[in-house]
């Protein structure tokens, strides 16, 4: 009897903490994520809007006849693509990409796409991961994101050798959203690691842009690489505040409202220092850029803050 006495109990802090668990999340606005932060510069963030262009581009089966062209085209010269890789070629290890040399830009350029819904292959990849499974270079990084991205730099080294010689003064730019933007910093940090494959090239050559990037490195990484990796975040993006690991949703044996109930209680109790003191924890890659609409209901005052 006395058991059962306590039941309402308990079903009474649990309703609570998930209470204060919504409460806090209902007032949170991706304002507040970085209303301490610095207003980015122009020049800080010119690349962005063209290499998003990039990464579109690579959805394309033919860029001489392309299909969904955005307002102002890709701004793609087609005889400048060195090589275009699709499923077929990557066979699932990794997502399709491009690599296109930037002669306007001076800068060699490769663009992976994002997660495709209706292919396997990429849940595969991205659900390649448990917490604290691949450790690299002192730090923790998603295990699926980076074998994929060292399949690119084994199947691409040549060519990327071969350019990154040929124009000594371009630098090397890695780009990708969503799950290519994973693919495209840990390609960044492999490089950066491995910068003898590519004929030694230097780090400050090698830059990397993740647009709504997924999260894949620990903190002490996206720090250490905050130079290299540059993450871009629209307002309230949802993947990269993705804290419950992707795996965790879509293998679970509760069904999803069931384990965010359990999220819910499990990020009241925990504290914030708790969790960043966790090296296992995965987060968004190197240096943030978040595009915040500061005031809403009107759309022509948008402020980046970094």
């Amino acid at each position: 009897m006395s058991i059962l006495c306590g039941i309402p109990l308990l079903e009474c802090v649990y309703c609570l903490a998930c209470a204060r668990w919504a409460w806090k999340r209902c007032l949170h606005t991706a304002g507040h994520d970085s209303e301490t932060w610095g207003v980015a510069t122009a020049d800080e963030f010119e690349p962005v809007p063209r290499l998003c262009r990039y990464i579109l581009a690579v959805y394309e089966e033919d860029l001489r006849n392309p299909q969904w062209e955005p307002p102002g085209g890709y701004g793609i010269n087609p005889d400048w693509v060195k090589l275009k890789r699709t499923y077929n070629d990557t066979q699932g290890r990794a997502p399709p990409y491009l690599l296109y040399l930037d002669h306007d830009h001076s800068d060699i350029v490769l663009a992976v796409r994002g997660l495709n819904l209706a292919k396997e292959c990429d849940y595969k990849l991205l659900l390649d991961n448990k917490l604290g499974k691949r450790k690299i270079d002192g730090g923790y990084v998603h295990n699926g994101l980076l074998k994929a991205a060292g399949w690119v730099l084994d199947s691409e080294c040549g060519v990327l050798k071969e350019l990154v010689e040929k124009y000594p003064s371009y630098s090397l730019t890695f780009a990708g959203h969503s799950l290519g933007s994973g693919v495209a910093a840990m390609l960044a940090l492999v490089v950066v690691l491995n910068s003898g494959k590519l004929g030694n090239v230097e780090r400050k050559r090698v830059r990397c842009f993740a647009i709504a990037p997924a999260r894949c490195m620990s903190l002490n990484l996206a720090v250490r690489y905050a130079d290299v990796i540059n993450s871009v975040v629209l307002q309230d993006d949802f993947l990269p505040r993705t804290a419950t690991p992707l795996e965790d949703i879509f293998t679970s044996l509760f069904c999803l409202p069931c384990l965010l109930c359990l999220r819910c209680m499990r990020d009241t109790c925990t504290s914030e220092d708790q969790m960043i003191k966790d090296p296992r924890r995965l987060y968004a890659p190197g240096r943030l850029y978040h595009i915040v609409e500061r005031k809403p209901f009107r759309y022509n005052n948008p402020s980046i803050q970094t």
